[in-house]
């Protein structure tokens, strides 16, 4: 019997992204080493369609749509110096031993937001399949807003991303969601 098509989607147990370090036209796509999201709370996509009409003898002669702008945002429970530097062209700096020792992300002025690839899936069976699991993968983004970073009085702070979803140079690919009869962990090839 063939998989279903269809699923529930419950809950979201990991994300990770890779820097995109290449995308040559008719290539493809290079990828930097996995960097975990810690504690991801949720991963959110969502798009425009672009809806253009062709009017004329006072009537809707034809219509013509575009899906444009697709976006993504991903909240996480804990900060992570790597997911920062992995967003924008910046450090990470370990510095000291002992009782000494610190790590530290520096953001300077010639800071650009990087290409990146994410991709998140549910728990084992948050999908309808019992030992399954549901992937999301977007091959291309590249943050639209600041990271949302900094402190709450009297409570946790969560880190939120946003960024642009945008399809790749080298095969055109842009978003690709995977019901799977068994259980898979994020690769890092796409």
């Amino acid at each position: 019997m063939p998989i279903s098509r269809v699923t529930k989607l419950y809950a979201v147990q990991d994300a990770k992204l890779a820097p995109l370090t290449a995308d040559p036209a008719g290539g493809t796509p290079t990828y930097g080493a996995l960097i975990d999201v810690p504690g991801i709370k949720e991963v959110e996509i969502s798009g425009d369609v672009e809806v253009k009409e062709l009017r004329g003898d006072n009537q809707l002669l034809d219509s013509d749509a575009a899906i444009s702008n697709v976006t993504v945002s991903f909240p996480h429970a804990k900060l992570s110096l790597d997911v920062l530097a992995a967003l924008m062209t910046s450090t990470v700096t370990d510095a000291g031993t002992g009782a000494t020792e610190s790590t530290t992300w520096e953001l300077d002025g010639t800071t650009r937001p990087t290409p990146f690839k994410l991709e998140a899936v549910t728990p084992v069976s948050g999908g309808d399949l019992i030992g399954g699991d549901v992937h999301f993968i977007l091959h291309r983004c590249v943050m639209s807003s600041f990271p949302t970073i900094g402190l709450a009085e009297e409570d946790y702070k969560t880190p939120e991303v946003e960024a642009r979803a945008l399809p790749l140079i080298s095969t055109g690919k842009w978003i690709k969601v995977t019901i799977n009869k068994t259980a898979a962990v994020i690769a890092a090839t796409p």
